[in-house]
């Protein structure tokens, strides 16, 4: 089981390695596009974003305060589902559609991210293939 769970992480992680460096390397046009959604300050929420998703990445990935790293990835997604993917005010059917499908994507990501959080919390020191145990208990 130690090796699925292991691989599991790797997958999920993947995703969120590739964003939060997307998120450092292309800092001026994603902060212009985060601009056009009406993110608040945009030129310092698109760095931080990114150190928050490659920390909660680089936990889940190492094991190192997994659940914190889960719990993070957690905090980062829903508040993106709705500032960045707000299908209710596109009037256009095709962008409608493209930010629903982001929308969905972001809020089911976060289930898996708090899912991850619990188990990890859960299961406390006997995950395996992992550096630290938990920072939480449940």
């Amino acid at each position: 089981m130690d090796v699925l769970v292991l691989i599991g992480r790797i997958l999920f992680a993947l995703l969120f390695l590739i964003s939060g460096f997307g998120h450092l390397a292309q800092r001026a046009p994603m902060a212009q596009y985060a601009q056009s959604k009406g993110v608040p300050a945009p030129k310092l929420a698109v760095p931080a974003s990114g150190v928050l998703l490659l920390a909660g990445a680089l936990s889940v990935l190492l094991g190192v305060w997994a659940d914190l790293g889960a719990l993070l990835l957690f905090v980062f997604l829903v508040p993106t589902a709705f500032l960045m993917h707000n299908f209710w005010k596109e009037t256009d059917a095709q962008a409608k559609q493209t930010e629903m499908i982001q929308f969905n994507k972001d809020i089911a990501l976060a289930g898996a991210a708090l899912m991850l959080f619990a188990f990890f919390a859960h299961t406390g020191g006997d995950l395996g293939l992992t550096l630290t145990g938990p920072l939480f208990s449940l």
